[in-house]
């Protein structure tokens, strides 16, 4: 039984006791003179109680539990910094205000009854757009006045409390990074500094798509249960599943969009949207493929590479080939050395949204 229904029966209860009450009154107004109306007060009890009873019955939710679940939601969705600091910056001008009552009160009528109220109002929002607006330099003033930020510690205190910031440090792992595979690689490196966190609807969402009737994406699903697996078996992988989880909120992306501004930690992905959506909330996004993209070789025109030609390409003579890191090789008048791996000259390099594209010749 939901707290929706149990509260929709409540306000039923309440609406037809209202109601009889109110009909009794309105029964006995109707029959002060005896023979002018045809229904008795208990008929008019009885009638407006049931009305009463059937608009309980469906406004009650619209009146309790709605605004309440919006008001969680809408919470849920600020961080904890910004509340703390908008409640921080109420109390403050509503200090103000309490001090500024005084005296505003001595003032002549109407003033000195008026303004004193509209101090509450104008303090107390000056008081929470002023915080919310400088809530970065304030943290960072608490930040350096607790010892344990380092502020007057020695050089070995500051690198231990670095290191303990850097293990407590958690990253957010989407189910498409997960899917890739290739964040078990980068993890095994140690170039991911602190723990990878998964939140339980990842983990829900990813068997979703590992029972898929569709047989891809049912090895896709099934890969990522995988890479998970092997990510927990590695002893120098920080790996921490998690049931914390946003409230009125569906969409996988929303959620970890949500968490990341709450918890003030990074999202791992490879999802083009997710990143897009992410950066322009202000949350910060690890991109794999980025990453790839980074750390592919540098090649400049006149260098010397050996490639196996494995392809045509699309125009006339053209061969193609491949790097060891997937790096596109396109060589002029290759196509007559299919299947063999040749010396080829780069002679231009272009960068293009896919990612590098290389243009070579033949060097003999």
């Amino acid at each position: 039984m939901s707290s929706e229904f149990i509260v929709r029966l409540i306000g039923m209860i309440i609406f037809s006791i209202l109601g009889v009450y109110s009909g009794v009154y309105l029964g006995q107004l109707a029959n002060v003179e005896p023979g002018t109306n045809t229904l008795s007060v208990e008929q008019y009890g009885v009638i407006i109680g049931m009305v009463g009873a059937l608009v309980g019955l469906i406004l009650t939710p619209f009146l309790t539990t709605r605004p309440i679940r919006a008001l969680r939601q809408l919470l849920s969705r600020i961080s904890a910094q910004n509340l703390f600091a908008a409640l921080s910056g109420l109390v403050v001008g509503l200090i103000i205000a309490v001090l500024a009552a005084f005296p505003l009160s001595l003032l002549p009528k109407p003033l000195g009854s008026i303004l004193p109220f509209v101090g509450v109002l104008l303090f107390g929002y000056l008081g929470v757009a002023v915080f919310m607006m400088r809530q970065h330099d304030l943290f960072s003033i608490f930040q350096s006045l607790n010892p344990r930020s380092g502020g007057s510690s020695s050089a070995g205190e500051t690198a231990d409390s670095k290191s303990n910031l850097a293990d407590n440090r958690s990253i957010l792992l989407d189910t498409s990074v997960i899917i890739d595979g290739r964040i078990a690689d980068i993890a095994r490196t140690g170039f991911i500094p602190g723990a990878l966190l998964i939140p339980r609807f990842v983990l829900t969402e990813l068997q979703y798509i590992a029972d898929s009737p569709d047989s891809l994406r049912r090895q896709r699903g099934r890969r990522g249960m995988e890479v998970l697996s092997t990510l927990q078996k590695e002893p120098s992988i920080p790996v921490r599943l998690s049931d914390i989880d946003v409230e009125g909120v569906r969409e996988v992306d929303d959620k970890l969009v949500i968490l990341a501004r709450q918890m003030r930690c990074p999202i791992l992905t490879n999802d083009y949207n997710l990143n897009r959506i992410a950066e322009l909330q202000g949350v910060t996004v690890l991109n794999v493929n980025e990453l790839a993209n980074a750390v592919k070789s540098v090649l400049l025109p006149g260098e010397i590479l050996n490639i196996r030609v494995i392809q045509e390409g699309k125009e006339s003579g053209q061969g193609v080939g491949y790097m060891d890191d997937g790096t596109m090789v396109v060589i002029e008048n290759g196509r007559e050395h299919m299947d063999r791996e040749i010396e080829v000259v780069v002679t231009k390099v272009l960068q293009t949204a896919a990612g590098r594209m290389i243009f070579a010749r033949p060097e003999f």
